[in-house]
């Protein structure tokens, strides 16, 4: 296999230079994008926590240490495995749109769908979606779980050094919006590295969800206060809004690939879209092309992009609209596609795919058979850029993701869920969990996915490497991104096949941020690694 490596520059040994090690344990791993935040989940487990305890603990962690990425004002996802369960439970904790909204107002008023301010806000799902994790899979009443992340909020954390500069490129944002200056500037500005940084508003709200649970942020003061913020900014969200709001259990999509079995959650996340691509690719046989080939690269490429096509098409919320996901994820499908790609020819796609967006991501699993592959996300930087006046709690813009054609699947109603870029993963062996694992960064997500999961499965790297290795990223029209570690001589290559192929620098979040732990069915071994690209540790004892 080591062939398969040349000209991607080894640094001491490694195939792939991010000088990072995986990390083994037994009892317990947690692997997510702030140290802080991966040791507060660590902190559960070492307790005799579960690994769903585990996955909360450090979700509220991330909540305040990289504020900007995720929070109580946001959205979340998770694949559960428990135990002596061979089933994955899906879990949607996401928003919706405001009951008053409709796709003829927008349009009127707007034109194009906001991406900021108080139109682009949803209900915010996080909370929801944690308390009905604990009380279903949960060991540990919500206060202790809840206690890292507001002891970290209350007696204050250095921030880190990537978060400090994505703090910093949101700086203008929040200074458009008092309470947010009040609450994420500190004297007009944004944190250094280093820096201590206290946040008591948002202690005091997660303090209020510790003792008094989903009620506190939907019926009480917190809901009180987001209603009045959407109000003074000539918002939509109601008292009954936050009141109705409620997480779902669904029953995840999945393909077979190899022998393993992938789940997603299903729509209204873009799970989708991975699972199209990685079904089209196991018609290849790609593990016996050379890794980072123009060959190879061609080939991903051009699967992600028919998996964009399809979930650009048919990602919507369930509750609105049919969705035939049988078929798109059968074999004939994916046969009929894997048929259509030409290997000499790049094909184009409309739609516009963006870099990265901020998310967190974490993967938890413990040493008795649990695991957690979960995702709570603010969407952009700050999400709308509004604070939700003396909560500390930042409001996403999630519903930025609603088309404003009204003939669209995915069009904005009242009530209804967007597409949702954020996209847990599990992966499964003979009905039991095989790797928990994920990729942030917007429509980066699935496209993530597939290159770490092919590294593993196709060819044999673990978890670090699987991380560490370079990635593409498909954009729009035939352009696509590739990190300059793959060298010239594979993005030239594919120019001759009429991509428009671009190098652009390695290890930055342009191209995601990924998580991984994998357990061996054997031994019991867990073996946790953290992207590069990010700030990211990897815990286990």
């Amino acid at each position: 296999m080591s062939a398969s490596y040349d000209g991607l520059g080894r640094i001491a040994g490694q195939r792939f230079p991010s000088r990072r090690s995986a990390v083994h344990g037994r009892r317990g791993a947690v692997a997510t994008s702030q140290p802080l935040a991966a040791q507060a989940g660590l902190r559960l487990l070492l307790a005799g926590g579960n690994a769903f305890d585990a996955a909360i603990a450090t979700a509220a962690a991330l909540n305040v240490v990289e504020p900007m990425s995720t929070g109580i004002g946001g959205d979340a996802f998770a694949l559960c495995c428990v135990a002596g369960d061979p089933t994955v439970h899906a879990l949607n904790a996401s928003g919706r749109a405001p009951r008053a909204a409709s796709v003829e107002e927008y349009r009127a008023r707007f034109g194009t769908m906001p991406q900021v301010g108080i139109h682009s806000v949803t209900v915010p799902g996080a909370v929801d979606g944690w308390a009905a994790l604990i009380e279903r899979f949960g060991s540990k009443p919500m206060a202790e779980i809840l206690a890292p992340a507001i002891e970290y909020a209350e007696e204050g954390y250095p921030v880190s050094e990537l978060i400090a500069r994505n703090w910093a490129a949101s700086a203008a944002k929040l200074a458009r919006h008092a309470d947010s200056t009040r609450h994420y500037l500190f004297d007009g500005q944004p944190p250094r590295a280093g820096q201590i940084v206290r946040l008591p508003a948002l202690a005091k709200s997660l303090r209020a969800i510790a003792t008094g649970g989903r009620d506190a942020f939907y019926r009480g003061e917190i809901a009180e206060q987001i209603v009045a913020c959407s109000q003074r900014e000539g918002g939509l969200i109601t008292k009954q809004d936050l009141a109705n709001h409620r997480s779902t259990w669904d029953s995840p999509i999945h393909i077979s690939y190899r022998g393993y079995d992938v789940y997603e959650c299903p729509p209204n996340g873009q799970g989708l879209a991975a699972l199209v691509a990685l079904n089209i690719l196991a018609r290849d046989d790609l593990g016996t092309r050379v890794w980072g080939s123009a060959e190879h690269q061609h080939l991903a490429i051009e699967a992600m992009k028919i998996g964009f096509e399809v979930a650009s098409d048919y990602v919507a919320d369930p509750a609105f609209v049919d969705l035939p996901l049988d078929e798109l994820l059968s074999a004939a499908h994916a046969g009929q596609a894997y048929r259509s790609i030409d290997p000499a020819r790049a094909r184009t796609i409309p739609r516009v795919m963006p870099p990265a967006s901020d998310t967190v991501y974490l993967s938890a699993v413990d040493g008795r058979g649990n695991a957690c592959s979960f995702i709570n996300s603010l969407y952009h930087g700050f999400g709308s850029g509004i604070t939700a006046g003396d909560t500390g709690i930042c409001l996403q813009n999630r519903g930025g993701c609603f088309s404003l054609d009204p003939t669209h699947r995915n069009r904005l109603e009242g009530a209804k869920r967007p597409y949702h870029t954020i996209i847990p993963a599990m992966v499964t062996r003979q009905g039991r969990p095989w790797l928990s694992y994920g990729v942030m960064g917007g429509f980066m997500q699935p496209q993530g996915h597939l290159q770490v999961l092919s590294n593993l499965v196709d060819f044999r790297m673990n978890p670090q490497e699987a991380l560490d290795a370079p990635r593409f990223r498909v954009m729009h029209g035939v352009r696509v991104a590739l990190e300059e570690t793959f060298g010239t001589a594979t993005v030239d290559s594919l120019r001759t096949r009429g991509h428009d192929a671009r190098s652009e620098a390695a290890l930055t979040m342009a191209f995601g941020g990924g998580q991984a732990i994998l357990i061996d069915p054997d031994s019991g071994v867990l073996t946790a690694a953290s992207e590069p690209r990010k700030d990211g540790a990897a815990v286990a004892f």
